[in-house]
Parts: structure tokens; C-alpha cells; sequence
């Protein structure tokens, strides 16, 4: 009786301990995908208790009947757990299937390492980094990477002004009064300065030399500019301007191949603000500007739908990279340019704004500002060019009587603009 219970116990004890192994094996670690059989195996006989007389119970028990049927039960249930070992890394492991009949001693460290190294690299594959998308701008083919930087905002091919011209104005800060009352109704001149952010010193010397007939009620002035991403540069603009209220700015981006751009601004904001003055004066920060000389030619000039400046004839397009004034043949395809007015300064008539406006936005864009309005645009309109000597759109010398003889005077530092101012003043100094 008592060696039946002994049997029994160590019946179950083999069974419980078989069914622990088996359940092991499923979360046994593994190298490369394959269960390690050989602990597994090592771990179950473990649990098999000896069957040697003198590691038993009793002298006499593995000599009798029901250990030999006990044995071979244990066998088999061993071999039930071989059976699921090998089916289950045959299901986890692809190299398996392909050598089912081949022992696991058989294959070689490195196929385990080569086979794990694939598939980490399967399951950890890292997507390129895709480039980041840019937003297109109204051209095809312009995003507004390019469109917001100091780059020539040029196309591979010619493109019509109105796709990358955005209009309208910040006018939050401007005294549109002080610079054109009653929409130029009673307004003679009006004299709209390109200047650039940074030409903070330009416009102050400016503004304390001949801006001053700007307080005349027949004449209006302002600074045209673009708009900028430099946040700091914003502010110092945007309290500039409520100081003076005198910067009408455009949304372009302000750059030397946008200054066609920003003549197109000015023409805009003249059409919508101010469209009934008589003349309007298109000029630069680094300019001097002898403003009462420029009113009296106005008086002697009856000619209507005309520009007036220092005209430019049979100038041919540089096709230099190299040059800033570069001209590639997509933009202009002839060998000279039609007859224009130079950029530094030129007077406009007021009847022939709002076409200059719209009929630039129905052309092919061209960065050369002068060229583009007064010459291929202008041509268009059959609007007359015509040359005034008076308008010298070069450095000359500062002698008083130059200086009082002259409408426009180019390369002027912000320092020579009082020497200049001084000397048309001095009414000392007597010119024949």
C-alpha cells in the first residue's frame, strides 16, 4: 500500500513538473528565432527523478513492473514535449521550414546572427526622410521659399507679372492724408521714394533735407518698401512709421530683383489712393532731389500720357550671369531694348498710371525695373518717352550752381544729402 502512494506521488510529481517544462518552452528566450532545445531538454530530464536503486524511496523500486510502465510514460510525454519544442520553432523560424530534417546542432552561429541582423533590420527599417514639401506659390514651379528670400524671384520660364505680383499694402501706419489729400485733387506732385529696411540713416536725411516740400499742400512724398522676414527689422519699420506715417509697403519681398515689383506697388497705391494728381515722381533713397526745380518743369510741360527722365536708347540686354542687370533670353528675347527712362528717377504723367498698372500685370515679368515700366510696358501704351537733360540720374559735382541746375543727382550718401541741401540754399553763392 505504502509502495503504491510512493508511486503514485512520484507519477504526478513527473507529470506536473513535464507540464511546467512545456510551458517553459513557450516563453523560453531565443538567439536569432530559435528556441534554445538544448536547456529545454536540459531542464525537463532535470525534473526526471533517477532511476537508480539508491536515489529512490525504496531498494526495490526500480525493479519492479510499474516503474518500467512509469518510465516509459515519462518517455513518452518527453517526447511530446521534443515534438512541440520542434514544431514551434519551425513555425517561428523561416530557416526551419527549409531544413526541417536537419538537427539544430547543425546550423552555424553566424546563420543564427545573419538571420537576426535581417530581420532587426526588417522590422527597424527606417523610412528616407522625405524632402519637405513646398508650398507652391501662384507659378508653378515658385514656392514660397524662394518667393520670401532675397533670391531673383525668377522662373525657368517667362511668367506673367500678375502670377507673382500679390497686391495691396499695409496702411495700418500710414497718414494717407498728409501725403495725398482728396485723393490728389489738388495735388501737383507726388514724389514716392524706393527705399530699402535697413536704409534707416537715407530716409532721416531725407526727411531733414528736401522732404521738407513735402509740406507744401500742392506736393505729397513717401518711401516705398517691401515687407521682410526679419522680425526685429518689422518692429523697428513699424515704429519708424507710426512716428512719421510716411511708408507705404507693399506684401513683396524686398529685394534688388523685386524692384520691378515694388514699382508696381507704387503705381497701385497711387492708382487707389491717389489718382487724380497731376504728376507723380518715381525715385530712390540715394538720390537728392532738387524738388522746386522739378516743379518749375512741370509748369512748362502741357503733354499728356508722357514720361520724362534721361532716356536710354538702343541699350542691349546683358546675358552675363555674372551682372546683376543679367537678362536671361526667356525674359527678353530681342537683341536692344525699346527706348526707356532710366531708374534713378523718372516723372510720370497721372493719366497714365492705372494702365501702366495693369497693363505690367499682363506682362511677362522682367527684374530690370526701368527697362520693364517706361520701356517694354510704356512701348505697349504707346506712351511717350521723352529726354530731359535736367534729370542728371548720376553723380555729378557739388558746386551750388550744379546742384541748382539739376532735378536728380544719383549716389548721394545719407551725409552729402545737408551738404547738398546747404548748398541749393545758400543764397549767398549767385549762378549765371
Amino acid at each position: 500500500m505504502r509502495l503504491f502512494m510512493v508511486l503514485g506521488a512520484v507519477i504526478i510529481i513527473t507529470l506536473i513538473d513535464a507540464s511546467f517544462s512545456a510551458e517553459e518552452s513557450k516563453h523560453v528566450p531565443s538567439i536569432g528565432g530559435f528556441p534554445m532545445r538544448h536547456k529545454i531538454e536540459k531542464n525537463v530530464l532535470s525534473t526526471i527523478p533517477s532511476r537508480r536503486p539508491s536515489e529512490n524511496h525504496g531498494s526495490n523500486i526500480g525493479n519492479d513492473p510499474l516503474t518500467e510502465r512509469s518510465n516509459k510514460l515519462e518517455k513518452k510525454k518527453l517526447s511530446v514535449v521534443h515534438s512541440s519544442i520542434q514544431a514551434f520553432s519551425a513555425d517561428s523560424n523561416p530557416l526551419l521550414k527549409t531544413a526541417e530534417n536537419e538537427d539544430i546542432k547543425t546550423i552555424k552561429p553566424s546563420q543564427f546572427n545573419k538571420n537576426r541582423s535581417k530581420s532587426r533590420k526588417k522590422a527597424h527599417s527606417r523610412k528616407k526622410p522625405h524632402k519637405p514639401v513646398p508650398v507652391v506659390s501662384p507659378v508653378k514651379g515658385i514656392s514660397s521659399v524662394q518667393a520670401s528670400s532675397a533670391a531673383p524671384l525668377l522662373p525657368d520660364r517667362p511668367v506673367l507679372t500678375m502670377k507673382i505680383y500679390e497686391p495691396g499694402h499695409l496702411n495700418k501706419e500710414i497718414d494717407i492724408k498728409s501725403i495725398c489729400r482728396h485723393r490728389g485733387k489738388y495735388l501737383k506732385l507726388l514724389i514716392l521714394i524706393a527705399s530699402e529696411h535697413s536704409h534707416f540713416m537715407a530716409r532721416m536725411s531725407i526727411r531733414h533735407t528736401w522732404m521738407h516740400y513735402g509740406s507744401r499742400r500742392d506736393v505729397g512724398m513717401a518711401f516705398v518698401l517691401g515687407r521682410t522676414i526679419n522680425a526685429s527689422l518689422t518692429e523697428s519699420l513699424n515704429k519708424e512709421n507710426y512716428i512719421y506715417g510716411d511708408m507705404i509697403r507693399g506684401h513683396f519681398m524686398d529685394s534688388y530683383n523685386n524692384l520691378t515689383l515694388k514699382t508696381i506697388s507704387l503705381l497701385e497705391w497711387t492708382d487707389t489712393h491717389c489718382p487724380r494728381v497731376k504728376y507723380i515722381l518715381k525715385t530712390d533713397d540715394d538720390m537728392f532731389i532738387n524738388v522746386l526745380k522739378l516743379l518749375d518743369f512741370i509748369e512748362g510741360k502741357k503733354k499728356a500720357r508722357s514720361i520724362y527722365g534721361r532716356l536710354a536708347r538702343k541699350w542691349k540686354p546683358i546675358r552675363s550671369q555674372k551682372s546683376k542687370s543679367f537678362v536671361s533670353r526667356q525674359q527678353f528675347r530681342g537683341t536692344v531694348y525699346p527706348p526707356f527712362t532710366t531708374g534713378p528717377a523718372y516723372l510720370l504723367t497721372g493719366d497714365i498710371v492705372h494702365e501702366l498698372y495693369v497693363q505690367s500685370l499682363n506682362t511677362y515679368y522682367m527684374p530690370l525695373e526701368d527697362v520693364f515700366i517706361t520701356g517694354i510696358v510704356a512701348k505697349r501704351l504707346k506712351i511717350r518717352r521723352e529726354h530731359a537733360k535736367e534729370f542728371r540720374n548720376s553723380r555729378i559735382s557739388f558746386l551750388p550752381c550744379n546742384i541748382r541746375n539739376a532735378i536728380s543727382v544719383h549716389k548721394i550718401k545719407p551725409i552729402e544729402q545737408y551738404n547738398l541741401w546747404r548748398n541749393l540754399m545758400d543764397s549767398t553763392k549767385k549762378c549765371e
